[in-house]
């Protein structure tokens, strides 16, 4: 069980987190907000990468600055930046990962193999990272993160450069093994956790807005949206008042889709089903 207190952190006078109060248990949880929320530095703290300003970590009670190590082995980490050895091959790169983490070479090697057929990267295994793509690259830190099958297992933005068939591989995979460890996966791509976190906290200006089952939050927000259907002129004058609106075309013309408390003149229920897309929208733009 990892549990967050009071948890703080400030850059001079940024305060990017404030006053966290969160208990992981196992499964995953899904983590979403604009960009500046605080996704990347709360991910940062529970890794303890960085220093917090206050307030306390524990891990099955025990604060993870008292475990250190300990802890840290415990932890699996996909960064949103890409550091790594251009040189290395995937399968060298895997192999030495396995050694800073302390594992036996022979478990290390056996993970290797099993963890690049996850990610769909074996047959490549041993060309050069520098010559792999984003989204290949992406996919070998996701790899490395699962090495020594840690308790913990944070994912920032894990699908990033990935195509639609790794993606929903890589999400088929996760799910699987949630069951016996704690999944804290930050991205912009709602569908990634739609359909896998059991609960969803939803970051904006560094504090929980909204925490919940994606069921739970979708129908604290299903009575909030509205359509317009109209010409492209008419969606698009529209849109400049209503800000983060999404535009579809159908055949019967354009509609604008909106997230608001109150429903604008003109405006109809939506004809479809709402979904974590709206949710995001709704609490992204700090409407609450």
């Amino acid at each position: 069980m990892l549990e967050l207190k009071n948890l703080t952190k400030k850059y001079g006078d940024n305060l990017v987190l404030n006053d966290i109060n969160f208990t992981f248990d196992k499964g995953v949880y899904g983590l979403l907000g604009a960009n500046g929320a605080g996704k990347s530095t709360l991910m940062n703290l529970i890794t303890d990468n960085i220093k917090r300003t206050d307030g306390s970590i524990f891990y099955n009670g025990t604060d993870i600055l008292e475990l250190g190590a300990k802890f840290r082995k415990k932890v699996g980490y996909t960064p949103q930046l890409q550091g790594m050895y251009e040189d290395f091959t995937a399968r060298a790169f895997l192999h030495y990962i396995g050694t800073l983490k302390g594992m036996k070479f022979s478990e290390c090697k056996a993970q290797t193999e099993e963890f690049l057929e996850v990610v769909g990267l074996l047959k490549v295994a041993h060309k050069r990272l520098g010559s792999f793509s984003g989204g290949m690259r992406q996919r070998v830190l996701i790899a490395a993160a699962m090495l020594d099958r840690p308790e913990i297992l944070i994912l920032d933005e894990p699908t990033a450069g990935l195509d639609p068939e790794e993606r929903i591989r890589l999400r088929n995979y996760i799910a699987d093994i949630s069951r016996d460890r704690t999944i804290i996966l930050a991205t912009h791509v709602v569908s990634d956790i739609e359909s896998i976190a059991g609960s969803v906290i939803m970051l904006c200006k560094g504090k929980p807005a909204a925490v919940g089952s994606p069921a739970e939050l979708i129908a604290g927000v299903k009575d909030k949206v509205s359509e317009f259907c109209g010409s492209y002129e008419e969606i698009s004058a529209l849109k400049a008042d209503y800000g983060k609106g999404q535009i579809y075309q159908t055949e019967k013309g354009y509609i604008l889709r909106i997230v608001s408390d109150e429903r604008p003149e003109g405006f109809s229920p939506v004809s479809g089903g709402v979904d974590l897309e709206d949710v995001y929208l709704y609490y992204a733009e700090g409407r609450k």
